[in-house]
């Protein structure tokens, strides 16, 4: 049977984006990545062969030259790292699985950043739709149809004409085949229009395929991995921010902003960055309070909020994008991208799983981002001297601790 990762691009463009800069700014880096599920009474731990012989064969994958010319397409792609792209693939000596005696499984990556970045999106949906598959088998998704066209009904109204949705839904897809038919639909409904309320999609191959803009630009495993790489710690952000700058020359200029919460971003995101870069992202904490400090800090740095960008990707659904569309509508550009809501909303719940980078160079690395939640490191010590260096309080322990909770994206 065909593997369910048929094709290398079948990953989230922000991976590429992040790997050219690797091979450019940090050739020789080091790092590794945990697995972890926090859905609750969740055993992946039956179907580790099947999930082991769907790897095997994503490690098999090379690109193809029409593949290569598709990424060179990419104004962005520099011509070195896609002649690096025709010679990759992806090394099962750096990837192990052990299942636990709780019925989990303990995943990790380590190895050469450079070779082991292209692991994360595909592990998450092999284990998504392995699991699934087995769980749900021969689901009838006509409840995901009619949920996807609820969804289409509630923002075909005339005053939300200029909202901007993507897809960012590759890793806790419930299918490769759920995620096509999704796009197609949207596709088919809001069009591909300059102007359309469909901005594109985070996944590669599907871009590719029915003809739709790739996005993505940075992920949290960059900055954190500036802890490792950058000449101090509490000038982590700025190191990384001015290393991206260095690598695209202004294009891609989204910044993330949650890695140390949102003080210490904008402490470090300073007027240099409100120029330099076109906007910034939200990924954890109250969505609607960071909205509203970002447009202050364009205003205080000189920067007339309307012509920067603020997208919003912290485990939204439609509702929710309505509700930001409504609030900071006309007072700043924005963009929503839209993930598991989208590509795993089909009647069963989908699993909160994620594959983050814990270490570089062995040292640990980590988030903390306004989300509590989102934290994921296996030294706690470390994580007390982040905390210390960003100024930035203990959470509050009102009972057992977790740590590593669940995860949205």
């Amino acid at each position: 049977m065909p593997g369910i990762i048929q094709s290398l691009l079948d990953t989230d463009l922000y991976k590429f984006t992040m790997m050219q800069a690797v091979l450019h700014q940090f050739p020789g880096a080091q790092v590794e990545y945990k697995f972890k599920c926090r859905s609750p009474n969740v055993q992946l731990a039956p179907y580790i062969d099947e999930i082991r012989d769907e790897i095997r064969q994503l490690c098999e994958l090379r690109f193809d030259e029409d593949e290569l010319d598709y990424m060179r397409s990419m104004r962005f792609m520099k011509s070195d790292f896609v002649d690096f792209l025709g010679l990759f693939r992806l090394n099962q000596k750096y990837i192990t699985l052990t299942p636990q005696d709780n019925g989990e499984i303990d995943i990790r990556v380590r190895g050469p950043w450079l070779h082991t970045i292209l692991f994360e999106i595909p592990v998450l949906s092999i284990i998504s739709e392995v699991y699934f598959r087995n769980t749900q088998p021969g689901l009838d998704l006509s409840e995901g149809r009619r949920r996807l066209h609820e969804k289409l009904e509630l923002i075909r109204r005339p005053e939300l004409a200029g909202i901007r949705i993507a897809d960012y839904g590759a890793r806790r897809r419930f299918s490769r085949n759920w995620q096509r038919e999704v796009l197609q639909t949207l596709k088919n409904h809001l069009g591909t229009r300059p102007d359309s309320q469909l901005t594109g999609t985070s996944n590669v191959l599907f871009a590719k395929e029915l003809d739709l803009r790739p996005m993505g630009t940075m992920a949290h495993e960059y900055l954190q991995a500036c802890q490792a790489l950058g000449p101090r710690l509490r000038d982590t952000q700025v190191f990384g921010f001015e290393k991206w700058a260095q690598e695209y020359r202004g294009d891609l200029g989204i910044a993330l902003s949650d890695v140390y919460g949102m003080n210490a971003f904008l402490r470090d995101f300073d007027m240099y960055f409100c120029k330099l870069f076109d906007g910034a992202r939200h990924d954890s904490g109250d969505p609607f309070e960071w909205g509203e400090r970002m447009i202050e800090h364009y205003t205080v740095n000189r920067c007339d909020p309307r012509t920067k960008v603020i997208v919003f990707s912290d485990g939204l659904n439609f509702p929710r994008c309505i509700e930001l569309f409504r609030r900071f509508d006309g007072r700043i550009q924005l963009a929503f991208g839209v993930g598991t809501n989208l590509t795993n909303d089909v009647g069963p719940e989908a699993l909160q799983i994620v594959l983050k980078m814990i270490e570089c160079n062995g040292q640990p690395v980590a988030k903390i981002s306004d989300t509590p939640g989102k934290t994921m490191v296996e030294d706690e010590g470390y994580l007390a001297y982040l905390r210390q260096v960003f100024d930035l309080p203990a959470p509050p322990r009102t009972g057992p601790v977790l740590r590593e909770p669940p995860v949205t994206r």
